[in-house]
């Protein structure tokens, strides 16, 4: 078998994460685990980002401080070193500045540099450890973002059976081969393409047929000001999808019939079979890749 991904629109993930540090990775992880990032230590990164289960939350809306209730279902942050912008409007551009957004959040963490540099410097343990790595007597709250980045920089999910049959390693059963060719020649590629299957691009939801809500979400327009934005959103990775129901930026889709369903519907103005689907959703199967090796380290 050769390489067939070079006339794709879909690339493998890297099998390697290049120019990371390792050892400052497994702090990041620390951090990335540790409720001493919220203000009543209720809450982790990982309260709202499951990374050994997709990277996402079961619920339509994170919890985080005192109880509240996030405005918005949180997405997997598995790959998203690969999305070209964070959060789902794309209000900033890098994994640093997506890892300070929820830190500073009333309703998350609900915590402000000078607070987590304090507990952490009252630390033992990650007096320490920061020590050891960073060379210094005294953390800083850069210190920490860049830890928590190089965390999220190895959490990558390679080695899908769609990345191998990419790279020619394994071939797709007929079905999820037809599941594939009816992901693109009914236009869903489009938008799901590239690296991560999406991430790249920002998408109305509802370009065939208005999509409506009771609720007002953040989306693009929040952030540009621009009325043609209203219910633009970043297009999400279908990267480990089986995993990270429930879907959309609402939560209102819990399986993947009935978010696949709803976007032929709303975007494409399309109403697929029960069998085009089915095979749609045997080539999403394909997409599951292998739980970040960072996660099973000490």
């Amino acid at each position: 078998m050769t390489s067939i991904y070079a006339r794709e629109p879909i690339s493998p993930i890297p099998t390697e994460v290049n120019n990371a540090n390792f050892k400052k990775a497994l702090l990041g992880k620390e951090l990335f685990f540790d409720t001493i990032l919220s203000k009543d230590s209720s809450t982790s990164c990982a309260s709202c980002h499951d990374v050994f289960n997709g990277g996402a939350d079961t619920r339509v809306v994170s919890k985080g401080y005192g109880g509240k209730e996030g405005n918005i279902q949180s997405p997997t942050v598995l790959n998203a070193k690969f999305n070209f912008k964070q959060f789902w409007n794309g209000r900033v551009n890098s994994l640093k500045e997506q890892a300070d957004g929820p830190l500073n959040n009333p309703v998350e963490h609900n915590m402000n540099p000078m607070e987590v540099e304090k507990r952490l410097n009252e630390s033992k343990k990650y007096k320490k450890i920061f020590q050891n790595i960073y060379k210094t007597s005294r953390i800083t709250y850069t210190m920490v973002l860049d830890a928590i980045v190089e965390f999220e920089n190895y959490l990558t999910t390679p080695d899908s059976k769609f990345d191998k049959y990419l790279r020619g390693e394994v071939e797709l059963t007929k079905a999820e081969k037809e599941g594939y060719v009816i992901f693109k020649q009914n236009g869903c590629i489009t938008c799901h393409n590239g690296i991560n299957v999406g991430g790249n691009s920002f998408q109305k939801m509802g370009t065939f047929l208005e999509y409506e809500s009771e609720l007002d979400y953040p989306d693009r327009a929040d952030v540009t000001n621009q009325k043609i934005h209203k219910n633009v959103f970043k297009v999400p990775t279908l990267r480990n999808i089986t995993l990270t129901a429930p879907y959309f930026h609402d939560g209102s889709a819990k399986t993947l019939k009935e978010a696949i369903q709803t976007m032929t519907k709303h975007n494409l103005g399309l109403q697929l079979s029960n069998e085009s689907i089915d095979k749609i959703i045997l080539f999403l199967h394909t997409l599951k890749g292998e739980l970040p090796k960072i996660l099973e380290a000490q």
